[in-house]
């Protein structure tokens, strides 16, 4: 998927990022003013190399970035990028809802595939072997009585 200029790795990196408690809560701290780590560190019940490690993984995503003031490093929100990780989930669920669109449309169209065939006739052909009944069902999972390309 494209998200406008993003590759497929760089959504994997975004949304990889935006999984984790922690690293969503550093961007919301970040956001407003730059934090310095071990001031990030303060705020969580980990050591401070853990912290150190979601603010690089948050970096990696390029949603923060760092700048040095003095002997410190302050972590800082990049607007920009958590407004592509917007941009990122609306195109999917643009191409979701086109996709459940369409599937209603095609149930639309055949209501057997949702009320199955109806009773009293059987859709399996007669064996003469058999003396004219359908042959038995073979357990297992049950066949796809209809298979659409436009899916």
């Amino acid at each position: 998927m494209v998200v406008d200029e993003l590759p497929d790795e760089a959504v994997d990196r975004l949304f990889h990022a935006l999984a984790d408690t922690t690293r969503r809560d550093i961007l919301r701290r970040s956001g407003q003013t730059g934090l310095s780590v071990s001031r990030l560190a303060d705020g969580y019940p980990m050591s401070f190399a853990a912290v150190q490690k979601h603010v690089a993984v948050l970096e990696r995503a390029g949603l923060v970035t760092k700048q040095r003031r003095g002997r410190e490093q302050l972590v800082r929100t990049d607007p920009d990028a958590v407004h592509r990780a917007r941009l990122a989930l609306d195109q999917l669920e643009r191409t979701w809802r086109g996709r459940v669109e369409r599937m209603s449309h095609l149930l639309a169209e055949d209501p057997e595939f949702i009320e199955g065939p109806r009773t009293g006739r059987s859709s399996q052909p007669k064996s003469p072997e058999l003396g004219g009944r359908a042959p038995a069902r073979r357990a297992g999972p049950p066949s796809q009585p209809h298979h659409r390309d436009a899916l």
